[in-house]
């Protein structure tokens, strides 16, 4: 089994759930941004597991992300928006991905999002919705790993969890 963890990350924290998770599922399985997510990359895997922020009580648009820029002043750090936002790379996988299939069938998905516990909306719904579209199938419903505040830290446990979910991920597709 191949598999991919494709991830927008803006403050660290996701990137860290998604390194996290990837070595929850093992065998080779690889965390990458979505600038790093190619076609390519894509096609070689039989699970791809994507997660982005909450910002907004949603998946970030590509203009959220900018309003970070300007606004975000309180931060420990800039944003890293050096790739492209989930969103953005998921228009590009459903533009271009229609009834995929990998080396045992269908391939598979899993959504993930970083965010606050107490959020009412959420970034899995909109990962999920677009994977389907593009084809894939999902393997388990989606997770939240809680973040302390806006920028984080994640909350203690969070990457265990992360690490947990990963192995759980990867017995669903045995």
């Amino acid at each position: 089994m191949k598999a991919i963890v494709v991830y927008e990350s803006l403050w660290g924290n996701t990137a860290a759930v998604a390194r996290a998770i990837a070595e929850g599922i093992g065998g080779g399985a690889r965390a990458v941004s979505t600038a790093e997510a190619t076609p390519a990359a894509l096609a070689e895997a039989d699970l791809v597991v994507a997660g982005a922020p909450v910002l907004g009580f949603r998946l970030p648009t590509d203009d959220m992300r900018q309003s970070v820029l300007r606004t975000e002043f309180r931060a420990p750090r800039p944003a890293d928006l050096s790739h492209p936002s989930m969103r953005s790379w998921l228009e590009g996988v459903a533009g271009r991905e229609a009834a995929v299939t990998g080396a045992g069938g269908r391939r598979r998905f899993a959504a993930f999002e970083t965010g606050l516990r107490w959020s009412p909306g959420g970034a899995t719904g909109s990962i999920a919705e677009k994977l389907t579209q593009a084809g894939y199938e999902q393997l388990l419903k989606g997770r939240r790993f809680v973040v302390k505040g806006r920028y984080g830290p994640l909350r203690d446990g969070e990457l265990d969890r992360a690490r947990q979910w990963g192995t759980e991920l990867a017995a669903a597709l045995a």
